[in-house]
């Protein structure tokens, strides 16, 4: 269709014609790989995946006891240890094999780093804490400080074992304790065990021939060489790649956040892309902190959160009280749904409402790439060919005006993704493009099985292995306990409210839920908790009753969809509560306050 011919054609006509493009670039990027096409940066890349920021200390093993050991140092573990602390748990022991906490905050110190959801519903405990973020977004470095503000204010560095991989943890049911074993030595026991390895965990990068090859500088933006980009501690100068040619490989949220610092130090920046992505205006500004804690009460940072994901699951509120991008989608389709005869009631209102503004909103994003980048050749490589939920959608203010210079090249591959690398540079379309340093932008490993992520296979009662009892995907309760596993708990969006938008949200209703149970076995003097297994299938055949998948096999690949393969039942178990990410917080939340924790077995 041309271009006055689809300017003129009818709404209908028009995505008509747009998902008939959206099939044809679909098509250009299935693989049969799926999955299997990346590799772990330890398999590929072990010289940089070590922990470029602290060195490791020497230490005795640990050879105590300890109420509740966290495995996981980010948002999880810090939150789910504040709450504990809250309620009278003080011998806490987090492990991560960082050098620090903070997670993924800890590990992504790559310039321009951010998070891209509102810092008042993403950081989490501010309230608590006493802290109001300096920006509407904030950066990497003062989300960072926010972790280890939390670790000092719930005394949380105490027991803390850092730089330390956990190799085993199994069940003793003569003393119902678990006994943990480290990479250093350690070999303790602790009452309760909590995982929480999140879902940026395991950097990776593309499995082509030739990685190791290269004879420049290797970087995973979750590794930042401080030694040869010579960042700063907020990673803006870059003095060391000054007048270099570095190649930067995927065009995901982190190369859309580290593409244009990259660009004004780098002498020559080629940008290797595959998928582009759906890039919206940010609009960042500083908050004014004292105007902005005159406007606060009690529980401010709760409603906020809950404001959010009640805008997020369709629900209307009449406030939004974040307004980042996120709930800006929520808001428009709500008011589109409205406008449809009786409104919201009306039976597929919300449906049709989805439709239309998904395709507005990826209409005016290929417009805004039309209006931004001068060279049209470029424009057109940059449009994005899929539904606006397809990937994750992201938002900054200068990444699409970086294609502008005339030192920056974006490399497409159409789809294919580059070719080889060698000694002296990347090979992409059967081009050789010479470079002295490569930064893989190439994200995390996600989906592969739980176990596998998490390093070592918890053996719970009669010397079950997770991996066995998860065979055929994912079995729980709430997302955080498992029959068989008792006083193990997990700290997962899946099976839960899945609010990927917002994931510091499934997090904190998670830890809540647990601290109010570990507070009731004490009360009733219970040594085990343990979900029974008519409960956990009950759980199961609920989250499979609904639609409630991250991805969709209609997408163009990616990390939301499996990289285009099939949908098993392991695939189809990692959802969310059918209701809703909303429903699902208030159904844990009054789940908890009836006190009968309907489902768990105290012993």
């Amino acid at each position: 269709m041309s271009d006055s011919v689809y300017r003129s054609a009818s709404m209908d006509d028009r995505m008509r014609s747009v998902n008939e493009k959206y099939e044809v670039e679909r098509q250009k990027r299935l693989r049969r790989d799926g999955l299997s096409q990346y590799a772990r940066i330890s398999d590929r890349l072990p010289k940089i995946a070590y922990d470029p920021f602290n060195p490791i200390e020497q230490r005795e093993p640990k050879r105590d006891h300890v109420t509740f050991a966290f495995v996981g140092g980010g948002f999880s573990g810090l939150v789910t240890c504040a709450r504990l602390r809250e309620v009278g748990i003080n011998d806490i022991r987090i492990i991560d094999r960082a050098g620090d906490f903070g997670g993924t905050w800890y590990w992504n110190r790559y310039p321009g780093a951010q998070c891209d959801t509102a810092s008042t519903v993403y950081m989490p405990l501010l309230e608590e804490t006493n802290y109001i973020p300096t920006e509407k977004y904030a950066h990497a470095p003062e989300i960072l400080a926010h972790c280890r503000r939390i670790g000092l204010h719930y005394c949380l560095y105490e027991h803390a074992l850092f730089h330390t991989d956990v190799t085993g943890l199994s069940w003793s049911a003569r003393d119902r304790v678990w006994h943990v074993a480290t990479n250093r030595g350690d070999d303790f026991t602790a009452q309760y065990v909590g995982l929480g390895i999140g879902e940026l965990h395991i950097p990776k990068v593309p499995d082509v021939p030739g990685v190791e090859r290269f004879e420049g500088r290797s970087i995973h933006t979750s590794r930042w060489d401080l030694e040869c980009a010579g960042s700063d501690p907020g990673g803006r100068i870059l003095n060391e790649l000054s007048g270099k040619r570095v190649g930067v490989i995927g065009t995901g949220a982190t190369a859309v956040q580290c593409v244009p610092e990259l660009a004004r130090a780098a002498g020559e920046l080629f940008v290797f892309q595959r998928t582009p992505s759906a890039v919206f205006a940010r609009g960042n500004h500083k908050i004014d902190r004292t105007l902005f804690a005159a406007t606060l009460q009690r529980g401010w940072q709760k409603r906020m959160m809950a404001n959010f994901a009640a805008n997020r699951s369709d629900l209307c509120p009449e406030e939004d009280l974040v307004d980042d991008g996120w709930t800006s989608i929520s808001r428009d389709i709500c008011a589109r749904a409205s406008d449809f005869g009786s409104g919201l009631d009306q039976p597929g209102a919300m449906t049709a409402a989805e439709n239309e503004i998904n395709f507005q909103y990826m209409e005016n994003v290929r417009r805004r790439i039309d209006i931004t980048v001068v060279e049209q050749a470029t424009a057109e490589k940059l449009k994005p060919w899929y539904g606006l939920f397809c990937k994750r959608p992201c938002f900054h203010d200068d990444y699409l005006e970086t294609f502008n210079s005339p030192t920056v090249h974006l490399i497409d591959t159409g789809g294919k993704g580059i070719d080889r690398i060698v000694e002296t540079g990347i090979v992409a379309g059967g081009k050789m493009i010479e470079l002295d340093s490569i930064i893989y932008a190439s994200g995390f490993e996600a989906w592969t099985p739980y176990v596998h992520r998490l390093g070592f296979d918890p053996v719970g009662r009669k010397g079950i292995k997770l991996s066995a009892h998860w065979r055929d995907g994912v079995r729980t309760l709430h997302g955080i306990h498992i029959h068989g596993f008792p006083n193990l708990f997990v700290v997962d969006p899946t099976q839960g409210a899945s609010l990927f938008s917002n994931i510091t949200h499934n997090i904190c209703s998670s830890a809540e839920a647990i601290a109010e149970i570990v507070k009731y076995a004490r009360e009733k003097r219970a040594r085990s908790v343990e979900v029974s297994l008519a409960a956990e299938k009950e759980w199961v055949q609920l989250i499979l009753s609904g639609d409630r998948l991250l991805g969709s096999s209609h997408c163009t690949p990616g990390r939301y969809n499996y990289e285009g393969q099939a949908l098993g039942r392991a695939a189809q178990l990692n959802a969310g509560y059918p209701a809703g990410a909303s429903a699902f917080f208030d159904y844990l939340s009054d789940w908890c306050c009836s006190g009968s924790f309907r489902g768990l077995l105290f012993g």
